[in-house]
């Protein structure tokens, strides 16, 4: 019995040997590059509307993935290019179409919640969106009164899906009335509610019973949307902005959370990016740590140039288009190259690209890459659309 069991196993295929894992990043050892920004600019959008219609994109993820997230890149577009046209249509006509993908599904959306009430919440980021582009201030009260998800205990602190996430829906709408002073005031009133919360919750921040430095979940991403909204704040952060430089490691990246561990992530979410970012966009709010801040940057950037070509699909959250925006120069030109439609698509062929999941969304997928084309374009602050460029 034995002998005809191993005869059968003799006759049965090799099982096919496991595929080597994808590397997190591969080499940055070419002569450094550049693209027509403009040009590439055009192609991404019209990959965008063609790959990626307002009617396929599944609903869900707030200004992160989704239809509104979509809508949000063409409503920020429309203000630099409001002259341009995607299949005869302007950019603004395309940022309602996405708009209306999510309006439809709005019975579908659950409440906010004290664990979700950041930029991730589909209701309150649509309810954002929209006040800003129909002027509409009855929405904005809608929003303000959200506020009272946000007192609650257990709520999250963090940028994706707690309260300083919320500071940023309500910095969006604040920027659009900047001459009604009965909405200014509302704003100023529900962001001092939120930011006291913040400011009264235990340290460290925590997120899953995690400390997190990074900016989507970590202390950093809360200091920014702090300081963002309320400038007066920074000198009670000093202290706790003067620990976290002192996490970074030797080769400049940053841990993803507290005791740190193992130097991995070189991404926005996680790593040197997103503290890089956050610390240029806040750095005139510190004057005592300014040097310590332009030490940290430009460690990170050593450690971004050496290992921020990653595998994973480009896009803001995790990819080489966020590590390009905490670049300058020749650096962040020569990042860029590598988010081509070509280059992308060289990536797959050559098994050295992880797709996205979110192929259409801002921080996820070809929208993200729209943006950064268009800020190397019109010469923008390097800024992350939905974090810190307002």
């Amino acid at each position: 019995m034995a002998e005809q069991e191993a005869a059968a196993q003799a006759q049965e295929p090799a099982a096919a040997p496991t595929p080597a894992p994808i590397p997190r990043y591969f080499r940055n050892d070419a002569e450094p590059g550049r693209r027509d920004p403009h040009k590439q600019l055009i192609a991404s959008l019209n990959r965008l509307i063609t790959e990626h219609p307002p009617h396929r994109v599944p609903p869900g993820g707030g200004i992160y993935y989704g239809p509104i997230s979509v809508a949000y890149l063409f409503y920020t577009l429309h203000k630099h290019y409001p002259d341009l046209t995607l299949d005869e249509f302007p950019l603004n006509t395309w940022s309602a179409a996405y708009l209306e993908q999510a309006q439809t599904h709005m019975k579908d959306f659950s409440p906010p919640t004290a664990e979700k009430c950041g930029v991730y919440d589909d209701i309150m980021s649509l309810l954002a969106l929209y006040a800003v582009t129909a002027k509409d201030t009855d929405v904005v009260k809608e929003l303000c009164d959200f506020a009272a998800v946000t007192i609650e205990e257990n709520a999250s602190n963090e940028w994706l899906y707690g309260r300083s996430g919320y500071l940023y829906l309500l910095r969006l709408v604040r920027d659009a009335f900047p001459e009604d002073q009965e909405i200014l005031d509302l704003i100023q009133d529900t962001a001092d509610e939120v930011i006291n919360n913040i400011m009264d919750s235990p340290r460290p921040w925590k997120w899953h019973n995690k400390a997190y430095v990074g900016a989507v979940h970590g202390a950093i991403g809360i200091i920014t949307q702090v300081v963002l909204t309320d400038p007066s704040w920074a000198p009670k952060l000093e202290a706790e902005l003067g620990a976290l430089l002192s996490y970074q490691y030797d080769g400049g990246n940053f841990p993803s959370s507290l005791p740190p561990g193992r130097d991995r992530l070189v991404h926005f979410c996680h790593g040197a990016p997103g503290v890089l970012a956050s610390l240029i966009s806040i750095r005139e709010y510190f004057p005592g740590l300014d040097d310590r801040i332009d030490e940290a940057v430009e460690k990170g950037r050593r450690c971004i140039w050496e290992r921020g070509l990653l595998t994973k699909e480009p896009c803001l959250c995790h990819g080489i288009s966020g590590n390009a925006l905490a670049l300058e120069g020749e650096q962040f030109d020569h990042f860029l190259t590598y988010t081509t439609g070509h280059e992308i698509k060289s990536m797959g062929k050559d098994g050295m690209l992880e797709e996205s999941e979110d192929p259409a969304a801002l921080w996820c997928g070809e929208a993200g890459r729209a943006w950064v084309w268009a800020v190397a374009d019109k010469g923008l602050k390097k800024r992350f659309l939905g974090y810190n460029d307002i």
